[in-house]
């Protein structure tokens, strides 16, 4: 999945760059004494645990109250920008994830422990799917007593509509991992429904059954034991066929979670409130404590920080979603003992890369030499420093099985602000010295920061560099287009659930690169594209997982389509009045699903 935002802030880069960040490398001391509990390795392990299925009973609502929690009450939320989209189906960052567990269910859903342990259980479905056929046949049974907003029910013919419009033109940005399983690899699945269901066609029965009412059967060629998982994404959630509006689905969808949209001023705020035709009796997972959520645009990070530290007025009752403490807040937030009581922090599955064009930056000498030379530790800094991430060394996450920790084939972990002399040697023998570059950045305070850093090490090295300037909220709209017309850009992506194969062919499979894909590096290699279409019939998870690994390291060191910048944290501040706040290991930011107001 795709990271949205950044820790914003106004600090200043030279300062910052000369190491005068507050707090030092995991588990170190900042030069006042803070002592530094930001999330290790060790945490981000311990995420990596592959998840259990539940069966009706784990599936059977209501969910189980948190300790403390009361009713009523409308919570606030500041957020840095809009939603790209409303459309669940075009659903594929991460703060479009948290608006969908509030407004949106699927088949399946996430249920999270106080240890942050997942288990897959039914959400519109009984349970987590029935497997037949050695896991090639899927069967899921509907609840009793669904509806959406309208009052309708809930059925089978539904489930098939959701699924079906993935395949319509106009859905471009969400998950492709079931229509590839269903319908072929790469962009090929389109062929199947090339309209999807709107002008009367379906796919076949012997692809995608719904018998009865309450029944849907998915028939793959080959065997998919991660469906329950993919099922949880918000890219599948149900879209009523009575409601769909096609392309204007995305400004105005229907809900069939806690909470509906009321009012929606784009680019201004949101409001929340709660759906009365929601039943939490066939809900295990969410909550509906509060009457509503007041969600509120443009409060970047620095705002959000400062107004929920000084914890006055309204701002007792607010939230983050995917806003985060910012970089020059960090050490008043973390010092102060009745503020960091109202803090959460985990480590999240992201690896911030800087992808390069492989249509235009064909020389791998020049890929390798900016790699060497990237300063990946002065570039986290301006993100958080150690509560916001670490050096990269590869294009896995740590919370991703498979992890090789110690791997480290640019040499990251000797010399985190990079290796000039190395870069400046690969350059020379290239014969790329004063080659132009244009280098894109989001437009929010960290990435311009973040681009002068880049930008001086770039030119440093002997490149010329060209930069542009995007607005963030468009960003991966932007840079996931084909023909972007840049060279280098930098994307964060994390697994999807904890396997390799949410991570790898997503990223790095060429044939599934089309405008809206996540291939960013536009990255065609055959020998990767084989590899992937290999280890994916590969049904053993602990055999597959080793040869992910292998995987990996051929496209990092014979490829290199993206120099690792740095793994990501999570660290979240919230009101004196909020309860029930957690980080969650599946959303990976605060767990909204269980929020109260204290009173």
């Amino acid at each position: 999945m795709r990271i949205f935002g950044t820790r914003r802030t106004r600090a200043v880069v030279v300062a910052l760059a000369a190491g005068s960040l507050v707090l030092t490398a995991c588990g170190g001391n900042s030069d006042s004494g803070t002592k530094d509990d930001s999330k290790t390795q060790e945490d981000a392990a311990a995420q990596a645990e592959a998840v259990t299925y539940g069966d009706a009973k784990a599936s059977t609502g209501p969910a189980a109250e948190v300790p403390g929690a009361k009713a009523g009450g409308t919570m606030t939320v500041f957020q840095e920008d809009d939603f790209s989209h409303l459309d669940p189906a075009q659903t594929y960052v991460s703060d479009g994830k948290l608006l969908d567990r509030l407004l949106q269910r699927g088949l399946t859903q996430f249920q999270e422990d106080d240890k942050g342990k997942l288990t897959v259980v039914g959400d519109l479905a009984t349970d987590a799917g029935k497997a037949t056929d050695g896991g090639k046949t899927w069967t899921f049974t509907l609840k009793d007593g669904l509806k959406d907003q309208t009052g309708s029910a809930i059925t089978s013919a539904d489930v098939r509509h959701s699924i079906e419009r993935m395949y319509a033109p106009f859905i471009t940005d969400g998950p492709t991992y079931i229509q590839n399983w269903l319908s072929g690899a790469g962009t090929t699945y389109r062929k199947a429904l090339p309209d999807g269901p709107y002008k009367g066609k379906h796919l076949p029965d012997s692809v995608l059954a719904t018998p009865d009412a309450k029944t849907v059967v998915f028939k793959f060629k080959t065997a998919q034991p991660d469906l329950p998982q993919a099922l949880t994404m918000p890219g599948y959630a149900l879209v009523p066929k009575k409601t769909d509006t096609k392309e204007k689905y995305d400004t105005a969808p229907m809900s069939t979670g806690p909470y509906k949209i009321a009012d929606f001023k784009p680019g201004k705020s949101m409001k929340l409130v709660k759906n009365t035709n929601w039943d939490p009796k066939t809900d295990s997972v969410r909550h509906q404590y509060v009457d509503g959520f007041n969600i509120e645009f443009n409060h970047d990070d620095d705002d959000q920080t400062k107004t929920l530290l000084a914890d006055r007025g309204e701002a007792k009752n607010t939230v983050m979603f995917t806003g985060q403490v910012s970089t020059n807040q960090v050490r008043n937030v973390v010092q102060d003992p009745a503020a960091k009581k109202r803090t959460i922090d985990g480590y999240a599955p992201y690896v911030w890369q800087l992808n390069f064009n492989l249509q235009r930056i064909k020389n791998k000498k020049v890929r390798d030499a900016i790699a060497y030379a990237m300063p990946s530790a002065q570039i986290y800094k301006l993100d958080g420093g150690a509560y916001g991430g670490e050096t990269a060394t590869g294009l896995m996450s740590p919370t991703t099985p498979g992890y090789e920790k110690g791997y480290d084939p640019f040499g990251k972990l000797k010399k985190p602000n990079g290796d000039v002399a190395k870069a400046k040697e690969l350059i020379k023998e290239a014969g790329a010295e004063g080659q132009k570059l244009v280098y894109a950045y989001a437009n929010t305070p960290v990435r311009q920061q973040q681009s002068v850093v880049i930008a001086k090490r770039l030119e440093e090295i002997g490149l010329k560099i060209v930069k542009k300037e995007i607005d963030q909220a468009t960003w991966y709209e932007q840079v996931g287009k084909v023909d972007n017309g840049l060279d280098l850009y930098m994307t964060g992506w994390g697994q999807d659930w904890p396997s390799p194969s949410t991570v790898i062919p997503p990223s790095f499979d060429g044939t599934q690169l089309q405008d809206g894909s996540a291939v960013y590096s536009h990255i065609d290699d055959p020998k990767v594209n084989s590899e992937i279409a290999r280890i994916l019939k590969i049904t053993d998870p602990a055999a597959a997982q080793k040869e992910w690994a292998k995987l990996h390291r051929d496209i990092v060191e014979r490829v290199n389509p993206a120099a690792p910048i740095y793994f990501t944290k999570v660290f979240q501040i919230f009101g004196s009045n909020v309860g029930g706040a957690r980080y969650s290991s599946d959303s990976s930011y605060v767990d909204v699903t269980r929020l109260f107001l204290k009173k």
